[in-house]
């Protein structure tokens, strides 16, 4: 969703309402052309970890090494006790 300044100034709280309950992002589009983005605080710290991991080769290589046994059914199987260990939290 796109707004003008000048809108989103009018009805600020809707707006940043919306963007926080709806976890949709904001774009707000200012004369001069620097526009910027409103988005809850929660869905910046998600898209900041997306970013780290995405840049950390080595977290992508562990993630595709286990995709691939995941893919084979040779992935790792839990115990019935580290099963009851979960349940149990």
């Amino acid at each position: 969703m796109s707004v003008s300044v000048n809108q989103f100034r009018a009805n600020l709280k809707s707006y940043v309402d919306d963007a926080v309950d709806n976890h949709e992002p904001l774009v707000v589009n200012r004369k001069n052309g620097d526009d910027f983005v409103v988005l809850s605080l929660d869905d910046y710290k998600k898209e900041q970890e997306t970013l780290y991991v995405l840049s950390n080769k080595t977290l992508i290589s562990q993630i595709e090494d286990s995709f691939k046994t995941h893919q084979k059914a040779q992935g790792y199987v839990p115990s019935e006790k580290e099963l009851q260990l979960q349940s149990d939290d």
